[in-house]
């Protein structure tokens, strides 16, 4: 295996010059998820880092996928049990990452977040798999078990409680994130890559260039 100080790539696939943004991230950001969900290379190009800060001041960064965007802000699906969930109760600031490595980009999303309206859980939540929908109900996210059979019980209880059709539980639900700061990154050659960021100043987005 070689050194990990030793594997390096060349960034070449593209560039992000300001004449090719937009003035809203928004459009640039769906933009690029489009240019992603095409791509035959990229498996999951709905999947984003979600990185939160609890109240001890210690960050935490999991994986999930995105199921809305629009221009209130990005939404993702979990148990309101969670760590994530009362690391947002603690604090509702979070960022967001997509890495679609492939394409040689990278998204990073900054805001508070809120939850996402009963209504807005109940329609996501009618039309995710039974399986899905079961799983809700059986795993205790986050919490310690003592084995895997334990999930497999529970579900056994669940599908004998509820049959083919399981609400949504209380404590499971959408979050919104609502942006204030946008960052496209582009890999470029020698490690000059492209950086555009927005940052939203009285209701305007400010749009400028970092240094890679």
């Amino acid at each position: 295996m070689r050194r990990l100080a030793d594997q390096r790539k060349s960034y070449e696939q593209g560039q992000l010059d300001e004449a090719d943004t937009t003035s809203q991230p928004l459009a640039l950001f769906l933009r690029w998820l489009h240019d992603a969900e095409k791509s035959k290379k990229i498996p999951e190009s709905n999947a984003m880092t979600l990185a939160t800060v609890g109240a001890d001041g210690r960050p935490s960064t999991r994986v999930v996928l995105i199921k809305d965007a629009d221009e209130r802000g990005l939404v993702w699906y979990t148990n309101y049990e969670s760590r994530k969930a009362h690391e947002l109760a603690a604090n509702p600031f979070a960022a967001l990452q997509f890495h679609w490595v492939e394409l040689e980009r990278v998204v990073r999303i900054e805001g508070r977040v809120e939850k996402v309206s009963t209504e807005e859980s109940d329609a996501y939540f009618a039309v995710r798999p039974l399986d899905s929908r079961l799983g809700a109900w059986a795993s205790p996210q986050s919490h310690v078990i003592a084995n895997r059979g334990v999930l497999v019980t529970n579900v056994a209880q669940v599908t004998a409680r509820f049959g083919l059709n399981p609400p949504r539980p209380e404590n499971w639900g959408g979050y919104r994130l609502i942006p204030d700061q946008w960052e496209f990154w582009q890999g470029r050659k020698s490690r000059l890559h492209d950086r555009i960021r927005y940052r939203l100043e009285q209701d305007q987005w400010t749009k400028e260039r970092l240094a890679p």
